[in-house]
């Protein structure tokens, strides 16, 4: 079975951030975006060097989605991080702005997602934090996706098991829900790879549509890592988890981040590989999405 599904290559794309050097680990990407009460973009995204991992965490705003003007940074140093990762950004139905953001634990594979609170994105590098999903000695949560609605709160996280030395690199889909965005019930996993195939190693979901139909990054092995690339994914309220689509990959992309526009279509995020091992951040717009 195959979705129709707003992927990477449907239209022209444009170089948002270009990447920040050449060569393996200068990568410009993994984006979160929101709509303004304007309509203008906020996006959020993580920039890194082969000389350090996650640096920062780079706010930027946008009329067109294409063209993005900074207003505030985060250093991985304010969060006692070892590395910054990809980020979820959230306009709240009270027209407030949170940031849940990716940290990595000093000295450890363990991961923890932190959450900032403002009224503007460009006050949220000098809001306070606070852990949001703590995860634990067997486990690392990371690269949230996280949606507010009339329900409540919801949250699909990245989980790396800690249980084998050399192994952290497994990954899976958990899903939790809240009433304020704050305290969270998990409730299980609901998407991991299928042995055997192109996301043997792991599956992270990466964007869900109002309707369940969802991305994912997979990769077949551990030495994939950093090589991650776009499938397709729906929800299936039988199971109650998310199905796997298709015999391999739509795109080389990985963290595609989909904003849904008011009047139809939608407009893309996502980090694209480059053949010198650096990643860029493109954008395209779907003017009527499938």
């Amino acid at each position: 079975m195959t979705i129709a599904f707003p992927a990477p290559g449907t239209a022209p794309a444009t170089v948002a951030v270009p990447a920040p050097s050449t060569g393996f680990g200068a990568w410009a990407g993994a984006p979160s975006a929101a709509l303004d009460s304007d309509l203008t973009f906020v996006i959020a995204y993580r920039v890194r060097s082969p000389q350090e991992r996650g640096a920062e965490v780079v706010l930027a705003r946008s009329d067109d989605g294409e063209r993005l003007e900074t207003v505030t940074r985060l250093d991985k140093s304010q969060f006692d991080a070892e590395s910054l990762e990809r980020p979820a950004l959230v306009r709240t139905n009270k027209h407030r702005w949170r940031l849940y953001l990716s940290c990595a634990t000093p000295g450890s594979k363990h991961w923890r997602i932190a959450v900032l609170e403002a009224d503007d994105p460009s006050r949220l590098a000098s809001s306070e934090a606070r852990i949001a999903f703590t995860g634990d000695e067997q486990t690392g949560v990371k690269d949230p996706v996280i949606h507010q609605g009339p329900g409540g709160w919801r949250a699909w996280i990245c989980v790396h098991p800690l249980d084998e030395e050399g192994e952290e690199d497994r990954m899976s889909t958990a899903y939790a829900t809240s009433e304020d965005g704050l305290q969270w019930r998990w409730h299980r996993t609901v998407f991991a790879g299928r042995p055997g195939m192109w996301d043997a190693r792991g599956a992270r979901v990466t964007s869900v549509l109002s309707d369940g139909r969802a991305s994912y990054d997979g990769r077949a092995s551990k030495e994939e890592n950093f090589s991650e690339r776009t499938g397709l994914a729906r929800w299936d309220e039988a199971s109650g988890r998310l199905v796997a689509l298709g015999v391999g990959p739509i795109s080389n992309a990985r963290y595609l981040e989909v904003v849904a526009l008011p009047h139809g279509g939608y407009r893309l995020f996502y980090e694209a590989p480059l053949r010198d091992g650096s990643h860029e951040l493109r954008t395209e717009l779907i003017a009527s999405g499938p």
